[in-house]
Order: C-alpha cells, then structure tokens, then sequence
C-alpha cells in the first residue's frame, strides 16, 4: 500500500509539475524585444522612420476594464475624417509590427488607431490571455474611439494572429460594432491551437495534457481554454470579415481559417497567399495582399466611404 501510495503521490506530482510548467508558457509567453521589432521592420523596409515620425499622431492610455492602462497611439493624417483602422497586434509582437499594416489603410484615406495588448509594449497588465481578457481591452480601444469621434465614427479593426482571433472574439461575443474586420492568420480554437503546439514542440500527445494546462490556466490566469474560441461565436458577426491566411502557415494551421470562413454565413471572403509562413502573408506577398484588401472593399464598402 505504501508503494502504491509512493507511485501515486509522485504522479500527482509529476502532473502538478507539468501543469505548472505548460500554464507558465502559456500565460508568461516570452514576448520579442522591442528594439528587435523596430530594427527588423526598418531593416525589411516595412517602416520609414522619418515618415513615422512626421505622422500627425497623439499618445493616449486608455483604462481597461481590469485596472491597467494600454499605451495607444492614435495617428490622424486626415483630422476631418471621421474613418479609422483599429489594428490588433499577435502574441509576442507590439503596436510597432501594425506600423506595416496601417501604412496601407493610411494610403486609402483612413486615420488609424495602433495600440499594445495586455502584458506587450508599453501597456500594463500581467498575463497573456490570447482573446480572453484582450477582447474586452479592444473594446476599450473602440470606446476611446467612439468617444472622441461621435457615434457616427466608420472603422474597421485589422488583426494578425492572436490580434485576429482577439477581433473575431471582440465582434462575436461582445459586441459587432465595427463597419469591417479584417482577421490575418487567426485561430479557430486555442484548445486545438495548443494541442497542435504541444504535440509538434512537446513531442507529447496535446490533446491528453488540455484538461491539465486548463486546470492551471484557470487557477493561475483567471481564464478557461474553452472561452477562447472564435469558431463558437463567427456566426454572430453580422458585418463583413476579410480573412487571410497563408498556404504554407505550419504555426498556425490554415484550416482554421478556412474553417471559420465556411462558418460565417455570408459577407465574407478568403484570400489565401501562396507564399510565406505564419504572418507573413503581407511580407511576402504585398502587392496581393492590397489587392485582396481593394477587392473586399469594392465587395463590401460603399463608394461614399471609399
């Protein structure tokens, strides 16, 4: 009996360990140093710093719903129009790596909004929640916008990765205010995400250790796996959706964003880029991915907005 009892305390341990261990990676993802994002996007030609720089643009904190502030940059190249683009960041990355995006908004007119998640940049907050808590954050963002340009304010929201799927959970449980959204390389389903993860980095079975990692998420970050689901609340956005995904993605599958565009029921449309890896679908195929955007508007946006 005692052996037994030996045998079963040190799994319990083992597992406790492991929890503990994945819940870590999870919540405290190891984010890029900014001085590295800057350099690589000016090295890749992706930001002009000169042009940054002359940007008529105003630094805000914006208070989230859960007591930190999150460092937002608001860029108004055209002060008499109330027209703007939201851009929600990836995991590890910051408001920097949307400088390439909103270059391209800005170009048709557009003021933009680029601001830090939780835990990234120059924003507050502790632990990383990849859609939980960043949802009700973007809404935050959107308020802010709201407030300052009126009600009658056209916008859009452009997300990459966490950023799309953080949009999509923004527009499907919370509230579809936005006139667009624009969902670059999202996941469908975190708990599928991270058991893929598991499985190709781990070399461990994922889908075993999800009732675990969860347990620990929980305990540790306030948020369940299974909240984080675009795919369970897609079919509550009414306004149109440009997905983007690249063909060759193996970080972030893209079936699931085929998946989540066959979900939607219509005003939609898919553009899959033949060529770069996850979130590269603007690096490496820019002159397309414009044209998907110009494409989606024609589809989707009056001519009086245009």
């Amino acid at each position: 009996m005692k052996k037994v009892l030996s045998i079963l305390g040190g799994t319990t341990l083992l597992a406790a360990g492991l929890g503990f261990y994945m819940s870590q990676r999870i919540i405290y993802m190891m984010k890029k140093d900014e001085k590295l994002i800057f350099d690589r996007e000016v090295k890749a030609e992706r930001i002009d710093p000169i042009h940054y720089e002359d940007l008529p643009k105003q630094e805000v904190w914006i208070d989230s719903p859960f007591g930190y502030l999150i460092k937002a940059i608001v860029i108004r190249p055209y002060p008499d129009r109330k027209k703007y683009m939201i851009f929600s960041h990836g995991v590890t990355e910051n408001k920097t790596n949307s400088i390439k995006y909103m270059n391209i908004f800005l170009k048709r007119g557009f003021n933009a909004i680029i601001y830090d998640h939780r835990r990234h940049g120059e924003s507050e907050g502790k632990t990383t929640s990849y859609g939980y808590y960043e949802k009700y954050d973007l809404k935050a963002v959107v308020d802010y916008l709201i407030s300052t340009e009126g009600e009658d304010v056209f916008f859009g929201i452009h997300g990459e990765s966490m950023g799309a799927a953080t949009a999509l959970l923004y527009a499907g449980s919370l509230e579809d205010r936005a006139d667009f959204y624009i969902a670059d390389c999202p996941y469908s389903d975190f708990r599928e995400q991270l058991a893929y993860r598991i499985t190709k980095e781990m070399k461990l079975p994922g889908k075993w250790f999800l009732p675990l990692a969860d347990f620990f998420v929980r305990i540790r970050g306030g948020y369940s796996l299974k909240t984080i689901s675009p795919i369970q609340v897609i079919d509550n956005i009414k306004k149109p959706v440009l997905f983007i995904h690249s063909q060759k993605d193996d970080y972030i599958l893209p079936e699931m964003t085929k998946t989540l565009y066959n979900r939607k029921k219509d005003q939609k449309m898919l553009f899959m880029a033949t060529i770069g890896g996850h979130a590269q679908s603007f690096n490496e195929n820019k002159e397309e991915y414009e044209q998907a955007i110009d494409e989606f508007f024609s589809l989707y946006l009056s001519e009086e907005v245009l």
